[in-house]
């Protein structure tokens, strides 16, 4: 069992008042406007979501979920992140709690892909992750009656990882497991300012980090995983979940990427001198 660390801190700890915090998520300005209502009859393959407190990067958020949850249910949601604080990768086969209640791991999917022997088991870099932590009680606001149907198989990835032989291994478990999984990838985009080391630019402010993102975001939309990964390179870019991101674009085949939503903690509270982007994608 992995019990919620980061409840109290990224998101409220009480039951009631992190059902509010949700709902508020999907009615802020910065939100879809409403909650899940009518299902959509076009496929969605998966989702790129930020993992900051939810006061910042809630709403941006939401318009995923929303997104999910007006989809058809998947057999299980592939949710894959950076690794924060480890140099290495691995999955997690434990059951999570939050203050929702408990979220189950697809073990046979897990066991099936951990036979691949290119991403294993490793309870321990999950133990003090926030990035995948944070998502799950989005998951159980939007499926709060069907939550006994609800799988998840959670993913960090670190510099260890081959992700080309990785994405192999997921489109093959999918297949041999005869499985339709919805990826949900956790990652925030630009971390800009002195917090974060990284201050490429001292004027315009604002508008460099928005160029910034948006170079990374229209790779992103081509499905571009390579030159992606380059761009990263070459900006010396602060996509924490970069990994991730190209972990999917590899895994994936999309007919449409969307980017729903972007905006950046700078303009939540109106300061750019430290600044954290956020951006929510659908993949059709």
């Amino acid at each position: 069992m992995r019990y919620p660390k980061f409840a109290g801190l990224f998101y409220e700890k009480a039951e009631s008042l992190l059902l509010k915090q949700l709902e508020d998520c999907f009615l802020d300005e910065r939100g879809p406007g409403s909650l899940p209502s009518e299902k959509s009859k076009e496929p969605l393959q998966a989702v790129i979501v930020p993992h900051a407190g939810y006061m910042y990067s809630g709403p941006c958020a939401a318009w995923a979920y929303k997104a999910i949850a007006e989809a058809e249910l998947p057999d299980l949601f592939i949710l894959i992140g950076p690794s924060h604080y480890h140099n290495t990768s691995g999955f997690s086969m434990e059951t999570f709690e939050t203050p929702l209640g408990l979220i189950r791991v697809k073990q046979d999917f897990a066991r099936k892909l951990a036979e691949k022997g290119n991403l294993k088991q490793n309870e321990t870099i999950h133990d003090n992750e926030h990035c995948l932590e944070v998502q799950l009680p989005f998951l159980q606001f939007i499926f709060k009656k069907k939550m006994e149907k609800v799988r998840i198989l959670p993913i960090l990835i670190s510099q260890d990882a081959n992700l080309t032989n990785i994405a192999i291994d997921l489109k093959e478990t999918l297949i041999e497991t005869k499985q339709k999984a919805t990826f949900i990838i956790s990652s925030d985009f630009t971390h800009f300012g002195p917090n974060y080391h990284y201050v490429p630019f001292s004027t315009d402010i604002k508008k460099n980090i928005y160029d910034l993102d948006r170079g990374a975001i229209e790779l992103i939309k081509q499905a571009d995983s390579n030159g992606f990964l380059k761009y990263m390179d070459e900006k010396l870019a602060t996509i924490c979940g970069a990994l991730p991101i190209a972990l999917l674009l590899k895994t994936i085949r999309t007919n449409k990427v969307l980017l729903e939503q972007y905006y950046t903690s700078g303009d939540v509270v109106g300061d750019y001198r430290n600044s954290v982007s956020y951006a929510s994608f659908l993949f059709r």
